[in-house]
């Protein structure tokens, strides 16, 4: 009896067969995911490229005090003292001034560690949420399940704009209330495909076997099932990512973000406003870019994920 149970725990450790043993079958898991990855990265030149981006917009992101060489509500003068108002892109002012004469360019730089810092937190906030709820949801079914996935269909039923105006309303406009807002409504999407495929998990021989050895429900959620639904979850919160950012910069264009924050959205709701949307054409297109360029990076980035997540998509 006492060597069924040590070779029920092998088993349970390896979650595969019981000859194998525990502790290198996580390295090697652990190894073949990042070596698929870099595999994916090195023969993927778009993934290759989108990490640059994004390397380089987190570098900007981090030194954006000491990159930006004004402050983004410093207004500019000429030397007879008048405004340099709506002046195109030169050398001292690279994309140009607003109709109060503010650098475009340090309002830019300043608004990336913005979309940044949304981005990533509400990211986390959303893949931590759902991941909880979807490997709870899937590992016991049954009644859990039902009421689990009926609370994040009452989710989708909320509309994602009125529900941050109300928000809005409510509560004071700041950085933190719209990454709260976009957290709320974002996770269920995460729990639902997290379930999906804890669904898969919880019933392989392994998951029974640790059953029968005597784990507990929560070292099987997240030693043995959590490990296995990572890579999915990485994937996800890349997506997440792009979400969080295009959220943020639509409540701030809409005119519902923290006024005392910096943002890509937030230049543009100002341009619009002003009515100089299409005439100073280099108050536009900054901000704009910079929104695409960062999605687009991370999208890219999120392409080598897929490879890891799903062996169909390698290239061969």
């Amino acid at each position: 009896m006492g060597q069924m149970i040590t070779r029920i725990r092998e088993f349970m450790r390896s979650g595969l067969n019981p000859k194998q043993g525990g502790g290198s079958s996580i390295r090697r898991n652990s190894q073949s995911f990042f070596a698929v990855f870099i595999t994916s990265l090195k023969s993927d030149k778009l993934a290759l490229i989108g990490v640059v981006l994004l390397i380089f917009f987190i570098f900007v992101g981090i030194f954006a005090e000491q990159i930006a060489p004004h402050g983004p509500r410093d207004r500019h003068y000429t030397e007879d003292r008048q405004i340099r108002r709506l002046e195109p892109p030169s050398w001292e002012h690279p994309f140009g001034t607003t109709d109060v004469g503010r650098d475009i360019y340090s309002q830019v730089v300043l608004g990336t560690r913005t979309a940044l810092i949304v981005g990533f937190l509400a990211a986390l906030l959303v893949t931590f949420v759902g991941s909880v709820v979807g490997i709870i949801s899937g590992y016991f079914g049954g009644v859990v399940d039902t009421v689990l996935m009926r609370i994040v269909d009452f989710f989708y039923a909320i509309p994602f704009i009125p529900f941050v105006i109300v928000l809005a309303a409510v509560l004071k406009p700041s950085l933190w209330n719209v990454i709260l807002a976009v957290s709320m409504l974002s996770w269920r999407t995460v729990a639902r495909i997290v379930r999906s495929q804890v669904l898969s998990i919880a019933k392989r021989p392994y998951i029974k076997a640790a059953k029968v050895a005597g784990a507990g429900h929560v070292r099987i959620m997240f030693k043995y099932i959590l490990p296995n639904v990572i890579p999915l979850v990485l994937l996800e919160m890349a997506f997440m990512v792009n979400w969080a950012i295009t959220a943020e910069a639509s409540i701030a264009f809409l005119g519902f973000g923290d006024p005392r924050v910096t943002s890509w959205g937030q230049i543009l709701h100002i341009n619009f406003v002003s009515g100089y949307s299409r005439a100073a054409w280099w108050w536009t297109i900054p901000p704009g870019l910079a929104i695409v360029l960062l999605l687009v990076s991370i999208f890219f980035f999120a392409r080598s994920l897929e490879a890891v997540v799903d062996p169909r998509l390698r290239k061969r």
